[in-house]
Order: structure tokens, then sequence, then C-alpha cells
């Protein structure tokens, strides 16, 4: 037969050219001369072996029964319809197809005819016939002939011709209601051969019941709309935080186009007397479809959907084709029953996701079409079950379990087929479908002849059924594969319509089925696990993929609750976790596992949009500070009821402060500041981690180093005596200015009165000092060594002496900075001492002697002491100015200073604000 397949059911036979006896061809000689003429012939060959001897006898034996060399004569014989499938008396049966000289010589005289067999008496014989190959003149039984045949006449090798034959019903000498063979045969004369053959012969099956039965068989037909998954978890967002979801490719649209898959199932379906077995999955699927939605390309880029108004079409022609018919809504997704029960009810948490498949599945139904759904159906791959995969089908709440009758065998050696229905125990009921039935519609039925056979065979094997027990009432269940091709729907709807006839069935809902009485002769032990059928068992998914499901439902739980709108992500996520245990992954575990993969990747690029910055390493000064750590949120929505925790390694050193909260709005950052304490210096290594509001762990936790340096009251001393010491400075230039001014006008008057008053009292000059800058009073206490300071003018404004250092901050041994601060700039020593002591303790002639020696200094420069400087030495004396020098004349009256212009005493303060004050004696 042209293009056959493995794939092409068991009916397909083989049709060889045979060589037949002179008596098969007189059997197909119709007029009596030709009779008469072929009797004799046959008694000329009957008699010639006789006269060769024995030796011939076998030869002439082979000759009438073994067929041609194979494939040298072949034709192949093709029935593409037969009409009507099952005619009544005055119907006339037509039957179109065609032949093939697949041989390798022309072939004369071609003829088709038209073949009527005897009844099949049972479901096996009928079978046997079916899978028969060859012709068997006995089986085959005799042709119409006359005017019936087709005459074709040279049929050249390679070469096809069509034919039509026309026959009616009571031509057939057809006799009791039952199942006839009806063959169609091609009979010629290959190239060196004398008599004529048959050379090719395809065979099917006509029911025959004209009127109809007493008691008709009731036939439940599941009407399967299910799909692979096709919708991914991720799905994007526009500025309008609308969620635009992307499919995994555009083959959806393929199936809801005119003439695709999905299509063909709705159109064909409506108004046929079935039961709707539907994922609710697919709706979903069709109904995003309906909006903005994306594409992925096998490179990972994306492209706008444009096939919107074919999902509405599609679903818009579904709830018209469902309108009054029983649907059934298998779990959300079509999870894998017998996977859960073999492999994943080993793995925690994998047969919970069952109940909420189930409960989405009727919420899914009811929103798209608007109808309520049954869900107390479980539906296990092919049927198949055993103990495990009973309990884990009717752990969810589905109460009835369609299987198999090669699965649930009958062991009571009955002679018919008893109802589908059957009580497992438990509540439960078993709605045990029939095999040959379910089975009927596979293979390729894309082709015409294949699906004429299967249609035929399956009105055949119904009427069987009916047959068995005829007074007999009983229901049966037909199962088809879960998602049969166009082709495969076209022959299943060209069935039904034809049982719609109802001579001898009449149709049931599956809610009704499962409710028939039960035959109490039927078998109802469920098989243990050791009989569940190896080849579907390696299809199963593996523990793996429900381990890593298993870890992706923990991650998504953990996520969630940080969310402000958590239904954006577990929506998605959720019912992707259910397509990753969807039954049509089976014979595809490459492409599962990349889904499994897709999904658990994404799911952790959102779990890291809300992480902590890394930090470099952080400088802390004091012994408190605040230590900033950024928490940075990439998504979409905002995050909360997160709480960051700091951790020192060295907690005796490093207090991290108390835990903070995190809330963020979608797309921002937060810095979150924690108030630490400082017990010692040094690194200190610190981990930050994010928390949920039950204590887990969120994220990975990120750690920096803390570099612990503790400031002292001393060097803060220092800091704030080189302000103070800026300031000064500042004041002292406006005073030795002002000082200047006050000369210039001296010496304008041409007075000496000038001289004495600078003589009385120098300007600035603190009250309580003499001209010279000697204390009035040398009762005041000496100030401690390392403690002298430059005396200030009196004008120097209060508060400008330094703050005393806090005692429990400065470190044991440790002296308050200097003050003094010549004017170029040198910075004072703190371990210079203070020589005030002494100096308040002179004869006055010696301090008059060093006031003299201020008084010769030239202008702006100041003598700074060392710790080596001995009181009693002087240093080398200036140049005297010039005679007639004038004096500096002072704002407040007193006698003007005789020291050189911008010249002034220094006196040094005691540390702490003593009142004590000391001359610091120049040298």
């Amino acid at each position: 037969m042209r293009g056959r397949t493995s794939d092409d059911h068991h009916r397909r036979r083989t049709r060889t050219g045979e060589r037949v006896a002179d008596a098969a061809a007189f059997q197909e000689t119709s007029s009596a001369p030709a009779r008469r003429w072929l009797w004799r012939a046959a008694a000329v060959l009957t008699a010639a072996p006789l006269l060769a001897g024995p030796a011939q006898l076998p030869a002439a034996a082979a000759a009438q029964a073994a067929p041609s060399p194979g494939g040298s004569r072949t034709v192949d014989v093709a029935i593409d319809s037969l009409t009507p499938v099952s005619p009544d008396e005055d119907d006339t049966i037509t039957v179109r197809g065609s032949v093939t000289n697949e041989g390798r010589s022309t072939i004369a005289d071609a003829r088709v005819d038209l073949r009527s067999g005897p009844s099949v008496g049972s479901r096996s014989a009928l079978e046997s016939a079916a899978k028969r190959t060859g012709y068997s003149y006995g089986a085959d039984g005799q042709p119409v002939g006359g005017r019936y045949d087709v005459k074709l006449g040279t049929l050249a090798t390679g070469i096809t011709r069509a034919f039509e034959v026309k026959v009616p019903a009571d031509e057939l000498d057809l006799g009791n209601p039952g199942v006839y063979q009806l063959g169609v045969s091609l009979s010629g004369k290959a190239s060196g051969q004398a008599y004529e053959q048959v050379l090719g012969i395809e065979r099917t099956f006509l029911p025959w019941q004209p009127e109809k039965t007493s008691k008709r068989t009731k036939v439940g037909f599941m009407w399967p709309l299910i799909s692979t998954p096709h919708l991914t978890a991720q799905t994007e967002s526009d500025s309008g935080r609308e969620q635009t979801p992307r499919f995994r490719n555009d083959e959806l649209a393929k199936e809801l186009a005119p003439g695709g898959r999905l299509q063909q199932l709705v159109a064909l379906g409506e108004d046929l007397p079935v039961t709707w077995v539907i994922d609710p999955d697919l709706l979903a699927s069709v109904e995003t479809m309906t909006k903005d939605y994306k594409v992925e390309h096998p490179d990972g880029s994306t492209t706008e959907g444009k096939n919107q108004a074919l999902a509405k079409q599609w679903l818009s022609d579904l709830q018209r084709a469902v309108e009054g018919r029983e649907l059934v809504a298998l779990p959300f997704a079509d999870p894998d029953i017998a996977s859960l029960a073999h492999r994943g009810k080993e793995v925690s948490g994998a047969i919970g996701h069952l109940k909420p498949a189930t409960d989405l599945a009727a919420t899914t139904v009811k929103t798209i079409l608007h109808r309520q759904p049954r869900t107390d159906f479980a539906w296990p791959v092919n049927g198949a079950v055993d103990t495990s995969v009973v309990d884990v089908a009717t752990s969810a709440g589905a109460h009835n379990v369609i299987t198999r009758s090669d699965s649930i065998r009958e062991t009571g050696n009955l002679s018919y087929t008893p109802t589908a229905a059957r009580p497992i125990g438990g509540g439960n009921t078993a709605l045990v479908a029939d095999a040959r039935l379910s089975t009927a519609f596979q293979g390729d039925l894309s082709r015409a002849e294949n699906s004429t056979l299967a249609v035929q065979e399956f009105l055949a094997q119904t009427l069987m059924i009916t047959q068995q027990v005829p007074g007999k009432e009983r229901s049966v269940v037909v199962a088809p594969q879960r998602m049969p091709t166009a082709g495969q729907a076209q022959a299943m709807a060209q069935a039904v319509r034809a049982l719609d006839a109802g001579r001898w069935t009449e149709p049931i809902d599956l809610g009704d089925a499962v409710e028939e009485p039960s035959d109490p002769r039927a078998s109802t032990q469920v098989p243990g696990s050791g009989s569940y059928p190896s080849s579907l068992r390696k299809q199963e998914l593996p523990r793996e993929a429900f381990e890593e499901i298993q870890r992706t439902q923990d991650a998504l739980t953990r996520f969630q609750v940080i969310l402000s709108e958590p239904d954006r992500v577990v929506t998605p996520f959720g019912t992707a976790m259910l397509r990753q245990m969807s039954t049509s992954w089976r014979g595809d575990s490459e492409e599962a596992a990349a889904f499994r993969d897709s999904v658990a990747d994404h799911l952790t690029d959102l779990t890291q949009g809300v992480q902590l910055i890394q930090k470099s390493k952080q400088t802390l000064s004091g012994r408190s500070a605040s230590i900033p750590v950024t928490v940075q949120n990439n998504l979409v929505q905002g995050v909360e009821g997160l709480k960051l925790v700091l951790r020192s390694a060295s907690p005796h050193r490093l207090d991290p402060g108390e835990a903070q909260p995190v809330e963020i709005d979608g797309g921002h950052s937060q810095s979150v500041k924690f108030d630490t304490t400082a017990n010692a210096n040094g690194l200190v290594w610190v981990e930050a981690q994010l928390y949920t509001e039950d204590g887990r762990p969120y994220g990975a936790p990120m750690s920096f180093q803390v570099n612990v340096t503790e400031i002292t009251s001393t060097v803060m001393l220092v800091i704030a005596g080189g302000v103070l010491l800026t300031v000064l400075a500042g004041i002292r230039m406006y005073t030795q200015r002002k000082r200047r001014a006050s000369v210039s006008s001296a010496e304008a008057a041409g007075g000496t009165s000038a001289a004495a008053e600078a003589a009385a009292g120098a300007p600035g000059e603190p009250a309580g000092t003499t001209a010279s800058g000697e204390p009035a009073s040398t009762s005041g206490a000496a100030e401690p060594a390392g403690a002298e300071r430059d005396a200030e003018p009196a004008a120097e404004p209060a508060g400008t002496e330094e703050s005393t250092e806090e005692s429990t901050a400065e470190p044991a041994g440790a002296e308050a900075p200097s003050e003094d601060a010549a004017p170029s700039g040198r910075e004072p020593s703190d371990t210079e001492p203070s020589d005030s002591a002494s100096a308040a303790e002179k004869p006055s002639a010696e301090a008059a002697h060093a006031e003299a020696a201020h008084a010769d200094e030239p202008s702006g420069q100041q003598s700074d002491t060392g710790p080596d400087t001995e009181p009693d030495t002087e240093p080398a004396r200036p140049p005297e100015e010039p005679p007639g020098a004038p004096a500096a004349e002072t704002g407040n009256g007193a006698a003007p200073s005789d020291r050189p212009e911008g010249r002034r005493a220094d006196t040094g303060r005691e540390n702490g604000g003593g009142a004590g004050t000391g001359e610091k004696v120049e040298r």
C-alpha cells in the first residue's frame, strides 16, 4: 500500500498478487459457456499431474496456493470511502478508491470486484480478520461480478487508477443482522501468466442492522480538548503596570487557525452527542491570547502577538459548541497522575498540587465558558492504573477514575463486554473504557483510506457488542487519545454521527455512565503496581523533576510574602508550576526539563531584584557612628515585611545595633542606617542579611569590613585649637592695623604727650598688668609646665579660650596642645615648658630690662621659647630705632608703649581656664 508506515492500524493488510487455481477462475466466470470450457480445462489440468507422476503433485498444489514472488506482481488497493457506512435494505453501497500497479510488469484485463464475505461471529474473530493479509478464497467470499464490476483494461507498472463500485445492498446476499466482511479486489493477468489471478485485495467490515435492536448499547464518547503548555511564567510590564504574558512559541495560533487541530475539534464536535473533556489550561491560554501578548523565539527574542481575533473566534465557537453538553474539567494543566503516584509521592508536597489544580480548573471553566463543569473525574494516561495511581487520583476529590479494559482485565471468562462502571472500594468508581473502541482512531488518519477503515471497524465493534447479548442493555465508554490530530478528529466525528442513527446504540453522558448499575460478574480488581505497563513507566517524569518543582515552589512561597502585590507573581508562577507536571511532557523529556529550568531561572531573577548593594571598606571614627546599608528593589512593585540585620564578627569590638525594617517602592533603593557603638580599635568583618517576618533569610548575605578608629578628646581639642588660633590671628591682624593708625595720628600732631601716655599703658593690654606686660600682682597661681600661652590683647573677645578635655576621654599622659602661633605659621609644640612662674619672681629691674628688649625689637617679630631655653640668657638685641620715632597712642588715654610698632607682650592662659596669668619672657 502506498506510503504505509508502522503507525498504520493493524487492519492494514498487504495485498499481494496470488496465483489462483483454475477452480478459482471458474468461480469468477459468469457465463455458462465459459463455465463449461473451464470445467473441461480443469479436468485436463487435474489429469495432467496424474500422467506426469507423483513427483509433479507438489508443484501443482503450490501453483494453486502460493502467492506471487514477493512484490513482483503486487497491486495496492485502497478504499477511500464507503457510503453509507451502515446501510439498510434499500441503500446502494458506493465504494470509491484506487488501485496502483506496484509490480514489475503490466497487468492485462484488470478488473475491480466487490466481494461479500461471511459474517463475523465475535469481537475476537473480527480483530483476527482485520489482521489477516493476502487473498483467501474461502474467507474473502465471492465477487458480485456482472454489471457491478469495474473493468480497467491494461494497468501499466507504477500507474494508479481510480475506481467507483456501486452495488445495491440486496445484491450482496446479506443474511441476518451482523457484521460482514467486505472486500475490494483487483483481478487480471500479469505478463507471462496464462490465467487471471487476484492480484490485490483490501478488506473492511460492513455493519448490517437494518432495524433497531430491542436493547441498544449506551455509548459514552469522550471528546478531549487538550493541548501542550503554551504560556511561560514570565510576563512583561509596560509603563501602565499592565502585565503582558509571553508564549513559548506560536504553535497555539496554528492549532486555532482554520484547519488546525483545535479548530477542527470544536467545529466537528458541535452538535455531536459527546462529553467534552477539557484541560482548563488550554482555555486560559486562549483567553490570554485575546489580549496583548508576546511570542518567544528560539534565539530568545520576542515579538508582539497578532492572533487576538483568531483566539476570540475560537472561544466564541467553543461556547456555542458545548451549549447543552456535559463538561468535564481535568485538573488545571492535566497533571500526570501516574508520574505523581510512582515518582512524585516520595517528594514532600508534590501530591499537594492536585487539589489546587482541581479548584483552579472549576474556576477557569466557569469564568470563560460560563458553565459549571464536573471535576470529579480523573483520567490517567491511556487509562492505565494500579493501586497507587488510584490512590493519588482520588486524593484531590475525583472519585471517578477513567481507566481502560486492558488495564482492569476481565477474569471471569465473560463472553460479552460488561458495563463500564465498576465499584472499586472507598466510595470510588472505575469507569472502564473499552480498549478496542478507544484505540480505533490511532495512527495516520489524514489519508482517506486509513480513516475509512477505522470508521468501519469502530462501527462493526459496537454492533458486535450489542449482538453479544441482544436482550441485555449495557453501557460502554470510549476514551480516545488525549490529543487527536485533525484527521483523527474527523474520523471520530464520522463514527459518532453514524452511531447517531440509533439502530443499535444510543448516546450517554459520562456522568450518567458512572451511575449505571454495574455488572456483578465484571472485574473490580485494581491491578498492583507491578502490573503497570513498562512502556508507560519509562515515559514518566523522573523524581528529580518533582524535586526541582518543589524547590521552585518553596522559593515562590518565600518570595511572595515580601511583595506588596503578590498576585502579580503568584498567578503566573502558580500556573507554571502545574504546567511542569503536565501529562503532555511524556515522550519529550528534554523539552520538559527546559521548561522547568526556565521557570526556576526566571523566579531566581525576580528574587535577586531585591538585593543588598555591596559596600567597600568602611572607616568608623569615634565611639558611635551610623553605618548605612543600601537595599535595592528592581521590581515593578514594592516590597515590605523585610528586616535588615547586621552581624559583627567581633561584637566586643563593634556593636552593629538593632535590626531595621525595610520597605521600598518598586524601582527604588533605600539606605538603611545602623547606629553602631565602637569599644576598641581595629578591623571588623560585618555581615548584612535580609530576613522575612517569619525569620527566614532572604537573598544572599553581603559582607564588608569596618575599620574602627576612635578619635580621643585630645585630638578633638587640637582640632578646636587650630580653629581658635585662626580666629585669634585674624583679631591680631586687626589690632595691629589699628595700632599703626594711632601712631600715624600721633606723628601728625607732633606732640610728645603720646609717648608718655604709651608708657602709662599700651592699648589693648589686659587689666591688671603694667605697660611692660608684668602682672599687677605676683600672688596668682603659677601655670603648670607645658601650659604656656601667648598673651592676647585685652580687646580679645570673651570665650576664645580652648575648652577642657573630658578626663574620661583623654588617654593617660596626654597634654593640651599649645596655642602659640607665630605670624610665620610655626605650629606650637605640646612639649614646651611654661616660663610664667619664673618670670613672676624676677626683680622689677630685670623686668624693666626685658621690657626694654621688647621695645627695641623690630615690628611684628615674636620670640618663642623652647624647652631648653635658659630664663637668664638674653638673646642679641636688635638695632635701636632712630631717635624721635613716634610712639603709638592708646585709645583709652594710657601712656603709650616704648616698644616698636606692632609689638605686644604675650600672656599665657592656664589650661583649663585658670585665673592666673604669666608673662612669656622674650630673650
